[in-house]
This record gives C-alpha cells, structure tokens and sequence, in this order.
C-alpha cells in the first residue's frame, strides 16, 4: 500500500474518531434534557443500545459467545457500566453536564493506579504531576471555598469520582474480555456488557420504586436519540479508528468529548463560566491527557482509550 494511501487511511481514522468524540459529548445533554429519573434514563440507554448492538453482530454474522471466561469478564463489565450511568446520571443533574463529564475522565488516574497496583508498571512522572493538576483545576472550577458548596452540590462530585473508578473497572474488564474472547468482535462484547447493564439497571429501578415508563412521547424519542447517538453510533465510530490512529494522539483527539460537553453546559445550561473556571477546567483536561498518555511498558495505554460516556 502507497504512503498517500496509509496517510488517507489515518485521516479517515481521525476523522471517525473526532465524529464519535463529538457525538458522545452530548450524552450528558440527553440525560439533562431528559425529564426521567437517572436510573430509567440509565436503563433504557443500554437496553435500546444493547438491541442495537446485538441486531449488527447477528446482522454481520460475528460470534457473540467466546467461552466462560470471557463472559464473567463480560458480566463483570457490565455490572461496573451499572454503577457507572447509575452515578454519572446523577452527578449530571447535581453538578451539570460539563463538571460531572469531566470528573467522569479522572478515570484515567484510576487505571494507571490499577496498572502500578494490579499490573505491575511503573509509577509514571506523568501521573505523579497530573494528580495535583487535576485537582487544582477541580479546586478553580467549583470553588476554592468548598464551604460554600450545596449539599446536592457536593454529591454530585462524589457521584462523579464514583463513575470515574466505576469506569475504570469497566474498561479493565472488557479488555479483559477481549484478552479471553479474540474470536468474538469489540461490538459483540459491548452488546453483551450493554444488555447485562441493562438487567441490573432494571433490578435497580425495581428497588428504588422507579417507574420504567416513558413520561411523554418527547421523551421516549430523545432517550433512543440518546442511545443510538451515545451507546451505538459514537462507540462504533471510535472502536474503529482505535487500530488507525497512534495511542498517543488517542487521548489528545479524545480530549474533545469533555471540552465540548463543558460547552454545551455553557451555551444551553448557562452555566457560569469565567477566567478561573475557565482555567479550572484546562488545568483539569491537561491533567487527563497528561495522566492518560500510554506508557512504555507492554500491554499498557488501556488507559488512553476510553472516551466518557
């Protein structure tokens, strides 16, 4: 194959990457705009998704059954994903769509300490600087007086750290699958992960007393934009360009999920946004690219792979 035709091939890569950043930063949209409670919205996001996502697996041929193993790392995935939209979903509507996405992304911290932990890599120069900056920028961005801060407002931070290990264990387990399961596809094991999700998600509503049905038509035609746009259509595009596209250019072009959901906060939530949030919130996506970059070591930059939500 021709150098001009490698190149075309990695722009179109880029490009597909870029497209599902950007499709998946309005996850947090739906879900404000959404008037549902978080565990229904949660719900019917993976439930529709899965379908989905099953329907192109089946429609393609591919294997959705790639042994034992491979299915409890898949079960595991999907239980993680459960405590993830269950806390992110509600972190949104405490803190707003660009603060909960963004704290969402501390979960690249949280997979270099499982690799130093579980994996046994290095303790990274990266992250040792990138903590400190994250929280610095976290500190600008909702205020240095923490006093002052609602209750709600406080939870929604908690919620939100919560989704980010939530996140992490997500990831570590559907890599795990892939390591266990090579003869079935990526879309496959999302599908999987996104239906189990989905039965625990169910489970939950049940014990919260959460109704299931859709309020109003509106909102069962925005709860399927929101699942087709950020379970299917923006993982499908990113999945393919992952093998394309250098690790180390991942986490940068991944950058532009949490920059845009931060802006939408601002144009359609009005929310408050001046020179030190502004400041804030760099210093916070520095911190994630900084802390998300893939090491030297074998069988690591897992972590400069996930795009939040």
């Amino acid at each position: 194959m021709s150098t001009d035709r490698i190149g075309q091939s990695s722009r179109f890569a880029v490009a597909r990457l870029l497209a599902g950043a950007a499709m998946i930063s309005f996850a947090p949209v739906f879900v404000r705009l959404l008037d549902m409670p978080p565990t229904s919205s949660a719900f019917y996001r993976t439930a529709i998704g899965g379908v989905v996502l099953t329907a192109m697996v089946l429609i393609r041929r591919e294997r959705l059954w790639s042994g034992t193993a491979a299915f409890a790392a898949l079960l595991a995935a999907g239980l993680f994903f459960a405590v993830d939209l269950w806390a992110w979903h509600r972190s949104i509507w405490y803190v707003g769509p660009g603060l909960s996405t963004l704290l969402a992304n501390f979960q690249v911290f949280f997979l270099a300490l499982a690799g130093i932990l579980l994996f046994g890599e290095r303790l990274r120069w990266e992250l040792l600087v990138s903590i400190p900056m994250a929280l610095l920028g976290l500190g600008l961005i909702v205020g240095v007086n923490g006093s002052q801060l609602s209750e709600d407002y406080g939870w929604g931070i908690g919620f939100g750290l919560l989704t980010a290990v939530a996140y992490a264990g997500y990831l570590l387990s559907l890599r795990r699958a892939r390591m266990r399961g090579a003869a079935t596809s990526p879309v496959g094991d999302l599908a999987i992960a996104s239906l189990v999700c989905a039965a625990l998600l169910a489970l939950s509503a049940v014990a919260e007393s959460v109704s299931l049905v859709m309020p109003t038509m509106r909102d069962a035609g925005l709860v399927t934009a929101y699942a087709l746009v950020a379970q299917v259509l923006g993982w499908v595009l990113i999945s393919s360009s992952l093998r394309e596209v250098p690790a180390s250019m991942v986490g940068l072009l991944l950058l532009l999920q949490p920059t845009l959901a931060f802006l939408w906060d601002v144009l359609i939530f009005d929310r408050p946004f001046g020179l030190t949030e502004a400041a804030g919130a760099s210093l916070a996506l520095a911190a994630i690219y900084l802390g998300g970059r893939p090491s030297a070591t074998p069988g690591s930059g897992e972590n400069s792979q996930g795009p939040r939500q």
